[in-house]
């Protein structure tokens, strides 16, 4: 084969995977994940202080001190 039918053949593929992907992303079945996803920044988050002095570590498991 020539090297612009791959070029070709390569060029429908890629095109093909970004429409999979385009329908991937945009199925309903996601939109329940990437709906809770965009709301992640705006969560607070939990810090502890040692001293009160924040020390940037979420507080893990049960132990919310």
């Amino acid at each position: 084969m020539e090297p612009g039918t791959w070029r070709g053949l390569f060029t429908v593929f890629m095109f093909l995977a970004f429409i999979g992907i385009v329908l991937w992303a945009w199925s309903n079945r996601r939109k329940k994940d990437f709906d809770e996803a965009a709301e992640l920044p705006l969560e607070d988050d939990e810090f502890v202080s040692v001293n009160g002095m924040p020390t940037g570590k979420v507080p893990q498991g049960g132990d919310r001190s």
